[in-house]
């Protein structure tokens, strides 16, 4: 059982992995930094608002992430804040 729970979380992991590939390097270093070091403090619930964050258009997320608006989803807001904190404690 531990195996396929290993391997169901590598299948996951490889998948937002490549989610957060986004094509605009702002979006890739925000989201692929915090996926190396934000994503593993998440609950599945966290995980499942990340996902559904990973979902919008990229220049919503880009608006989200830089805080020039707000999502009215308050677990994807959530996500989103603490990217930011996530962001602005690496640099």
């Amino acid at each position: 059982m531990a195996a396929a729970d290993s391997a169901n979380t590598e299948e996951v992991a490889r998948r937002l992995r490549w989610s957060c590939r986004r094509g605009m390097l702002e979006l890739d270093l925000l989201l692929e930094g915090f996926l190396r070091h934000g994503i593993a403090g998440l609950d599945v619930r966290g995980q499942e608002a990340f996902e559904r964050l990973l979902a919008y258009p990229d220049t919503t997320l880009l608006q989200l992430l830089l805080g020039q608006m707000q999502s009215s989803d308050r677990e994807v807001a959530h996500v989103v804040e603490l990217i930011r904190d996530s962001t602005r404690r690496s640099s």
